[in-house]
């Protein structure tokens, strides 16, 4: 895991705890996986934006102009 070994990872945790205390963790934790949570609904939806746009695609003034030129 991004190249760190099981001692760096033991200090990491150890130095989270001196930083927050056992306490603030557990809430540190939900506001990260609330987060998490929001940015993942806002790609879905612009992601379901961007797909329904095109699928629901206006004619554009090039594409009509290109159509009357085939008339």
């Amino acid at each position: 895991m991004f190249g760190l070994g099981t001692t760096e990872i033991i200090l990491i945790v150890l130095a989270v705890l001196l930083l927050f205390g056992g306490k603030k963790i557990p809430e540190l934790m939900r506001g990260i996986g609330q987060g998490v949570r929001e940015f993942n609904a806002a790609k879905a939806n612009v992601k379901a934006e961007i797909e329904d746009n095109m699928k629901n695609k206006p004619a554009t003034s090039e594409t009509k102009s290109s159509e009357e030129a085939k008339s």
